[in-house]
C-alpha cells in the first residue's frame, strides 16, 4: 500500500514549480481561456468523479474480506472482492487515461491561444521595442514561459477539481464507518498542513530568478550561435572567452535549479514524520476500542487507515494550492507582462487605406528622441513630390536613417507629423502604409528559405515570370539561374551563401516585385567589389526609376541625380536645395562634398 503521506509531499514538492500571489483579475483572466473548452472540462470532470468513487470501493472490499469474506470462509465472497480490487482500480485507470487525454488536449489549446495571442503582440511593437529587449528573452517568454503553463492546466487545475471530490466523498464515507476516529483523523491534519506554507515564497524567489538566467543564457545562445555571432567569434578568437561566458551562466542556472529542488528537505522530514503518527494514532486508538468493548472491527480499523491516503494527500494538495498558485503565478506575470505590452505604433480605429498612393511623403515639424531628454531630431519639415528623388546627407549621427525609420513608420514621431498623400501616418491602416512603401536597407534581411519564397514575401501572389522579370531589372536573374536548384536553391541563415552584392540585388529585386509609390534606400555600397557595385548602381537606376524616392545618399551619382539635397547636422536640416546650388553656398554641403563624396566617387568630367 503507498505511504499515505507519499501523495501530500509530491504535490508540496515534488511536482510544483516557481510560486507567487495571483490576484483576482488575473484568476479571472486566466480562466477566460477556458471558456472555448467548457464541453471538455465538463468531460474532465466526470471523469474525475467516477474515478473518485471508484476509488472508494477497495477499502471497503477488504473490509469485507478481512471482516466477513476470510472468517466466514466464503470462497465465492473472497474471490468477488479481490476481483473487484484489480478491475475497479483497472476501469478507473482506463478513465484516467481519457481524463489525462482531454486535459492535455486542453492544455496544448491553451497554449496555443496564448503564444498565438503573445506572437501577434509582438508583431505589432515598434522598433524601439526590440532595441531595448535581447531576442533571447523574447523567446524564453514565447516557448518556456508559456509552454511551462501547461502543467498549471494539465496539473494544478485539474488536481484541484480532484482533490476536492476525493476528499469530500472520503469524508462522507469514513464518518458513515466511524465519526470517532474519522474526527481523531482529521485533528491530525493540522500538523503537516501549516508548515507547507512556509516553503512557497523562497521557492518563488529562486524559479522566478531561474527563468531570468535561463533568458540571459538562451540570449547568449542566440548571439553567439548565429552567423553573424559565430563569425565575430571566430574572426575575434574569442571562443575561449565566450565558452567561460555560456559556462558561467549554466552554472548559475544549474546552481539555482539544484536550490529549486533541495529547499525544504526539512520541511519533508517532518512530513513523514507526521505520516506516520497519523496511521498510528488510529490504530492506536481505534485498536484500543475494539479490545474494549468490540464497537470497531479489524476490517473497519484496516479500511479506515487506508483512507488516511486518500484524506491526508488531497488535503495537503489543496493546501498547496497557494504554493501551486505561487508557481503559476511567476510564469503569467511575465507572460502577461507581454500581453499588456503597449503598441506605441498602433493602428486606430476606422484606419484609412490608400487605394491608389501617389508617394507624396511631407515631414511638418517633426521632432523625436529615442530616449526622454535626448533629441535626434528637431523641427524637420520638408516634402518629396511624388516621382521626385530627395537625397539624404549629412555626418554620421545627423538623422538621416532616423529620418527613414520616422517616413515607414517603424517609430512616431514626439511631435509634429509625418504624412502620406495628405494623410497623418498615424491615420493609415498599417498594411495599407506598409503596401505603399519599399525599403532596401544597408544590412539585407533574407529567411532561412528558397530565394522564391524570399521574393515571394514581397507579393505572395506574384507570377513566376513576375518574379523572374524583377530579378532581370535588380541584375541578379543570371546569378540565381545559376545555383543549384535556380530559385528553389535555400540562401542559408540570414542569406550567407550569397555575397553581399548579391544580396543586396535579391533585395532590390524584392522591391521592384513589390512596386512600392515610395522608396526608403539606403544606397551603402561601400563593402561591395568593384562589379558587385556597378551591378548594384544599375538595379538602383531600375528602381529608382519613376517613383518618389527618399535616399540616404553614399554616392556623388546619386547626389548628382537628386532633384533636392537636404543636408542635416544634429538633427535639423541646415541646409536644402540641388547639388550645384549647396555647392554655390559654400557651407557645410560643400565641405562634405570635398571631404566624403568627391574623394569617393570622382564628378565625370565634362565634354
Amino acid at each position: 500500500m503507498a505511504h499515505p503521506m507519499m501523495g501530500a509531499m509530491r504535490a508540496a514538492y515534488g511536482e510544483s514549480g516557481p510560486k507567487g500571489r495571483l490576484s483576482r483579475g488575473a484568476v479571472r483572466r486566466i480562466l477566460g481561456y477556458f471558456k472555448p473548452y467548457r464541453l471538455e472540462a465538463a468531460w474532465i470532470t466526470l471523469c474525475i468523479l467516477i474515478t473518485s468513487v471508484l476509488g472508494l470501493v477497495p477499502p471497503l472490499l477488504m473490509r469485507n474480506i478481512i471482516d466477513h469474506a476470510i472468517p466466514g470462509k466464503d470462497q465465492g465472497a473472497l474471490f468477488r472482492d479481490v476481483g473487484l480490487m484489480i478491475a475497479l482500480p483497472a476501469v478507473g485507470g482506463l478513465i484516467g487515461v481519457l481524463q489525462n487525454w482531454l486535459a492535455v488536449r486542453v492544455g496544448q489549446a491553451i497554449m496555443f491561444d496564448i503564444r498565438g495571442e503573445m506572437y501577434d503582440k509582438l508583431l505589432a511593437q515598434s522598433l524601439r521595442f526590440y532595441t531595448n529587449t535581447k531576442s533571447g528573452e523574447i523567446l524564453t517568454r514565447l516557448q518556456s514561459d508559456v509552454g511551462g503553463i501547461q502543467g498549471v492546466v494539465t496539473g494544478t487545475l485539474v488536481a484541484v477539481v480532484t482533490n476536492v471530490l476525493v476528499v469530500v466523498t472520503t469524508l462522507i464515507v469514513i464518518f458513515g464507518i466511524n465519526w470517532q476516529l474519522s474526527l481523531l483523523a482529521i485533528g491530525i491534519l493540522p500538523l503537516f498542513i501549516l508548515p507547507t506554507r512556509s516553503v512557497g515564497q523562497l521557492r518563488k524567489a529562486i524559479a522566478k530568478e531561474t527563468q531570468e538566467r535561463i533568458g540571459e543564457l538562451t540570449s547568449l545562445v542566440q548571439e553567439t550561435l548565429s552567423v553573424s555571432g559565430h563569425l565575430m567569434v571566430r574572426l575575434f578568437g574569442t571562443a575561449t572567452y565566450e565558452s567561460g561566458r555560456f559556462r558561467a551562466k549554466n552554472d548559475a542556472v544549474r546552481k539555482l535549479q539544484i536550490r529549486q529542488n533541495v529547499v525544504g528537505r526539512w520541511f519533508f522530514f517532518s512530513l513523514l514524520l507526521f505520516a506516520s503518527v497519523g496511521p498510528a494514532m488510529i490504530y492506536g486508538y481505534g485498536g484500543w476500542l475494539a479490545i474494549r468493548d468490540g464497537v470497531i472491527t479489524v476490517g473497519t480499523l484496516v479500511a479506515l487507515v487506508a483512507y488516511l491516503g486518500r484524506l491526508y494527500g488531497p488535503v495537503s494538495s489543496l493546501v498547496n494550492v497557494h504554493v501551486d498558485l505561487m508557481t503559476a503565478a511567476g510564469l503569467f506575470e511575465r507572460i502577461f507582462a507581454y500581453l499588456d505590452l503597449v503598441e506605441d505604433v498602433g493602428e486606430k480605429g476606422g484606419a484609412v487605406r490608400l487605394p491608389e498612393p501617389k508617394g507624396r511623403i511631407a515631414f511638418d515639424h517633426v521632432g523625436f528622441a529615442y530616449e526622454r531628454g535626448k533629441p535626434v531630431l528637431h523641427d524637420v519639415s520638408f516634402e518629396a513630390r511624388p516621382g521626385e528623388l530627395v537625397a539624404l546627407v549629412g555626418p554620421s549621427g545627423s538623422g538621416k536613417t532616423t529620418i527613414t525609420y520616422l517616413a515607414t513608420r517603424l517609430y512616431d514621431p514626439d511631435a509634429g507629423t509625418v504624412s502620406l498623400d495628405g494623410h497623418d501616418l498615424k491615420e493609415l491602416a498599417l498594411d495599407s502604409l506598409a503596401g505603399a512603401i519599399g525599403a532596401v536597407t544597408q544590412e539585407t534581411f533574407l529567411f532561412h528559405d528558397t530565394v522564391k519564397a524570399n521574393l515571394l514575401y514581397a507579393r505572395p501572389g506574384a507570377s513566376d515570370e513576375e518574379i523572374e522579370a524583377a530579378c532581370r531589372k535588380a541584375q541578379i536573374h543570371d546569378v540565381i539561374a545559376a545555383l543549384p536548384e535556380g530559385y528553389d536553391t535555400v540562401v542559408g541563415e540570414r542569406g550567407y551563401k550569397l555575397s553581399g552584392g548579391e544580396r543586396q540585388r535579391m533585395a532590390i529585386a524584392r522591391v521592384i516585385l513589390k512596386d512600392p509609390r515610395l522608396l526608403i534606400l539606403d544606397e551603402a555600397t561601400s563593402s561591395l567589389d568593384t562589379r558587385s557595385e556597378a551591378l548594384v548602381r544599375q538595379a538602383l537606376a531600375t528602381i529608382l526609376s519613376g517613383r518618389t524616392s527618399l535616399v540616404i545618399a553614399h554616392r556623388l551619382s546619386t547626389i548628382l541625380a537628386a532633384d533636392r539635397i537636404l543636408v542635416l547636422d544634429q538633427g535639423r536640416i541646415v541646409e536644402q536645395g540641388t547639388h550645384a546650388e549647396l555647392l554655390a553656398r559654400g557651407a557645410l554641403y560643400a565641405r562634405l562634398y570635398e571631404q566624403q563624396f568627391l574623394d569617393a566617387e570622382p564628378a565625370p568630367r565634362a565634354g
